[in-house]
Formats: structure tokens, sequence, C-alpha cells
């Protein structure tokens, strides 16, 4: 495998590692080209845990940001290699990761080569797993092993917002509402109690759900709680005894886990409901100095994100964080997954600005 040339465009740069597979579980081979091309830069101190790559600089500035990027992606589906596409007159690289989110890993490689005197120390992460359950995730393994690292004023994530800035998170469970019966042969249903019969009110209170938008620091946050998925059944013949909904529920910031543990419950209420995954979200951050002379700097007009990401966890460290990047986050995991050059070299822009700004 050749090495990254990080003195390529950022364009070129998506193209290279989006060529590269690094589905989940297989990120080793990127991280050996990340690790390698930054180890040779002078002005960055490397340190590696697992698949997982931070480079900092050291000059003595009262002041770190912090900058991330995960380098896994969701299972490919023929969408590599790259295709470069024309779209209404616009260029775009279409394939897997671009959206989600090697553009904006590709943008903080190449920055982190050429910024060798930002206004503001820097630590640069890219890191494995964050597609898959928060327990592998690159940054929980590393702020088990080295909180320090964290350490920071403010925190970007290059996650996909269209550019723009997105302040925050939602945060997200899942839960599991079971409803169980009695077996019996289906010839004679009559002696059982068809557990998937007694899902109905579950999915009736689903639909009936009103998801609330909700104000936090000026951002306004939507809700969601949606069935994801049920499971029930034993055999053609069988009246089955057990029917699972798995429920998700996506929270607005200003909701802690009991809250949202709490809300779940009342929804269910006189169900089974187990609570299988639950990750809270993060404030806006908005009101730090840096993020403030960040906005400025790009001159972008705050949004709230949505879905979760790693943003939760500087902001339960202390630091508080926003998502920018390029790419439409509606495309992230789709097969036509797509991104607009124009929005690569855009949030490139935007970064070097406030990175260089006297």
């Amino acid at each position: 495998m050749p090495a990254l040339d990080l003195t390529a465009s950022a364009a070129d740069l998506t193209r290279t590692i989006c060529d590269i597979p690094s589905v989940s579980d297989d990120e080793t081979t990127l991280a050996d080209l990340i690790h390698d091309a930054v180890s040779g830069l002078p002005h960055l101190e490397v340190y590696r845990d697992g698949d997982t790559i931070v480079a900092r600089t050291d000059l003595g500035s009262d002041r770190r940001v912090a900058i991330a990027g995960h380098i896994d992606t969701v299972p490919i589906n023929g969408n590599v290699p790259t295709r470069n596409l024309d779209i209404d007159g616009e260029p775009y690289i279409w394939g897997r990761g671009t959206v989600d989110m090697k553009a904006g890993v590709a943008v903080q490689l190449k920055l982190a080569a050429e910024l060798t005197t930002p206004r503001v120390d820097v630590t640069w992460m890219w890191y494995d797993h964050e597609e898959v359950d928060a327990d592998r995730n690159g940054l929980t393994r590393l702020a088990r092993t080295r909180p320090d690292l964290f350490t920071a004023d403010f925190a970007i994530l290059g996650e996909p917002s269209n550019g723009h800035v997105e302040g925050g998170c939602n945060g997200n469970l899942r839960a599991l509402v079971r409803t169980s019966g009695v077996r019996a042969h289906s010839a004679r249903a009559w002696i059982g109690e068809n557990a998937i019969h007694k899902a109905a009110p579950v999915l009736a209170r689903l639909a009936e759900y009103r998801p609330r938008d909700i104000p936090v620091e000026g951002l306004v946050y939507r809700e969601g709680l949606n069935a994801v998925r049920i499971s029930g059944g034993v055999a053609g013949n069988v009246i089955p005894d057990l029917c699972e909904v798995e429920v998700n529920y996506r929270f607005a910031p200003s909701r802690d886990a009991e809250e949202a543990q709490r809300h779940v419950r009342d929804v269910f209420s006189g169900f089974d409901v187990e609570i299988v995954d639950l990750a809270v979200g993060a404030r806006p951050g908005l009101d730090a100095p840096l993020a403030q002379e960040f906005v400025a700097a790009v001159g972008a007009e705050p949004r709230p994100k949505y879905g979760w990401t790693d943003v939760a966890r500087f902001s339960a460290m202390g630091v508080p964080a926003v998502n920018y990047g390029p790419g439409d986050p509606h495309l992230a995991h789709h097969d036509e997954e797509s991104v607009p050059i124009a929005q690569i070299e855009a949030v490139e822009h935007g970064l070097r600005t406030w990175l260089t700004a006297g």
C-alpha cells in the first residue's frame, strides 16, 4: 500500500483513503498509513493506541483545541472504489465513507501536516470503531488509558454537517419492550396466549407518540421515539410466548440519563422494559470563547445536531464540542453516499482560517 501523500489536495486525499477499506474491525491498514504519514512530521508528537492515532503540537500556547475524526465505516455495498460524479454541474466524490466521514478525516490530515504553527495548540485524533458499540470506540479506550490527551478548551468533530456548525448532539437510548404469552399448537390457539398479538398496544403507543422540539441554549433539538426491530415467534405452527419490540429514543441534551429512562418507561407503562444502550447527549457548547471565535471565523449559523456523535464524549469530560465537516448527514451510511468537492474545500478553508488567524 503506497504512503499517504499529505501534500495532495483534500479532495484527492479523500479519494485515496476512501479507496482503502476500513469497515469497523478492519481499520489497521488505514491506521498504519495515517501513523506513518504523521510520524514523519517534526512539529507533531505522535501517540498510538491500537488503531487510534493522536498527533499533538506543543507550542506552549495557553489554549488547546482537539480536532477528531473516526476512520472506520459501515460495511461496503458495491460503493468502493470511489467515482467522480457531476450533479447539476457540481463535482462530487461518490463512495463509501465520503460522507461519514473520510472527507473530514482528509481535511484534518492535510491541515495537521501543513499547519506547523497554529495560533493555538492542536490535538489531532483519528480513531477506530465509531460505527459499532460504544464500549469498542477508540475514544472510549483512549479516555481510559490516556485521559490527559483529551485536555482541551474546545473540540471539533469532523462529522458530516453540510459544512455548517452543529452544536452538541441528541442523546441516544435503545430499549427492549417485551410481551409474554403461553406456547401452544397453532391449530389450538385458544389454549395458548399469543405474545406477538399482545405487542399491538406497544406499536399503537408508538404510532400515537408525538415527538417534542426542545430548546437548549438557543438551539432547538427534535426528539424521536421509534420501533426499529421486532422479534418473536418459535415455529410456523407454534403460538409464540415471547415478543420483543426494540425502540430507539433520541432525546434532547437537556435530559440526563435518568430522565430519558423514566420517559421511556412512562410511555410503555405496564410492559416489561429493559434499557440495553444509553448515551447522553451534549449541550451546544457554543458559549466557550474559542467556540465563539470559531463560529465567527467560519461565518456559520449554528444548528442543532440531531444524531448522537462523539462530541458527547468531550462534553462529558468538560470540553465543549461541536460538529463541523463536509457531507450531507442524510447520506451517511447510504449506498449513494457522495460529497461535493466544494464542501471539502470550504471546510478546509474554514478550519485553516480559524487556526491561522492572527
